[in-house]
């Protein structure tokens, strides 16, 4: 294994070989599941790991995953008939079902398009006129924003509505097909599509500094394999790791540090659901939790020194990284 640990001799045998046909659900994801079956992913971390400030916890095996994933597999293609190179524009917060569909995606060949929670009604419709995007995901607080564009968007077919758990009473929403239900009907039985690892896998949109935002697609293996790299030797991660990256759902980020670079490596991904960040209750789940890799932006860095750090154990915690932005050296003197 090389990494951080070794890097002449990573950079000496590294080498990639792209095969023609590629897809990070059946090649990764259900290999991942029969090593834990057969006792070669050789530990007793989840694959998934979630929790939020309600108290809720969530762990789920490469196993899990698949199963879960397939149901949603065939959810999209047998209730809402989406094929192959259909684009699926998802915006949800940090909540399981968000991984699910990104693994689902793939298993169709369907192309996702992940936006960050914080778009406005004018941002939706520019991205699913752009994007030709056939059925849009998302939660409650954004549907509403969707019902007021998507009527004068062509080509649209379906609208997903994934529902808060905690609500009591659920309202009718006339137009829009619900999650849970389709998810409780669909079959966990599926098999994967073949895709080239030149097929369009996702399309991210850019932050639109000196325009409107454009799309950037990426390919099967330009993001699914792509970002082994990102796993061995940014992150440095193992079977035995658990991973906590920050980044929002809707931003490249996520799909690298949330999905393919931890479950590329076999490691486990800790999600912290929280409304907003908190450098508190941050150090609070670093103590609660074997956390051994943490990934945020640098100014939670700064705001997490500036806490009273001596009533926290880090004892799990090995390696911190970073993007974005720049992080002074007097924040990183104080917290190696």
């Amino acid at each position: 294994m090389t990494g951080f640990n070794d890097y002449e001799l990573g950079r000496k045998e590294f080498k990639i070989d792209v095969p023609e046909y590629f897809n990070f659900a059946s090649d990764v994801m259900d290999e991942w599941a029969r090593k834990e079956e057969t006792g070669e992913r050789s530990t007793s971390n989840p694959a998934f790991w979630w929790i939020d400030t309600k108290g809720n916890e969530i762990k789920w095996s490469f196993r899990d995953l698949a199963e879960k994933s397939k149901k949603v597999a065939n959810m999209l293609q047998k209730s809402c008939h989406i094929k192959q190179h259909d684009k699926v524009m998802v915006i949800l917060p940090r909540i399981p079902e968000w991984w699910l569909l990104n693994l689902a995606c793939l298993r169709i060949g369907a192309v996702l398009v992940p936006g960050s929670t914080q778009l406005r009604e004018m941002d939706i419709r520019d991205r699913l006129e752009s994007s030709k995007a056939v059925c849009i995901i998302t939660d409650e607080e954004i549907s509403h924003l969707v019902d007021k564009v998507v009527k004068d968007t062509d080509g649209f077919q379906h609208k997903i509505l994934i529902r808060d758990k905690d609500e009591k009473i659920r309202s009718d929403r006339p137009g829009w097909l619900d999650f849970q239900e389709l998810y409780d009907a669909a079959s966990d039985e599926h098999e994967c599509v073949r895709t080239r690892g030149s097929d369009p896998m996702t399309v991210f949109f850019t932050s639109g500094t000196t325009a409107k935002p454009k799309m950037a697609e990426h390919t099967h293996v330009s993001y699914g394999l792509g970002h082994i790299i990102t796993g061995k030797y940014w992150l440095d991660l193992t079977p035995h790791d658990i991973f906590w990256n920050m980044s929002d759902t809707g931003w490249a980020k996520s799909a690298y540090s949330n999905v393919y670079a931890p479950w590329g490596q076999g490691s486990c991904v800790f999600i912290h659901h929280s409304p907003r960040f908190d450098p508190q209750q941050t150090l609070q789940v670093f103590n609660d939790y074997p956390i051994s890799i943490f990934c945020g932006f640098p100014m939670a860095f700064t705001m997490m020194i500036q806490q009273d750090t001596s009533q926290y154990s880090l004892r799990s915690l090995r390696d911190c990284v970073s993007a974005g932005d720049f992080l002074c050296r007097r924040v990183l003197g104080k917290i190696f």
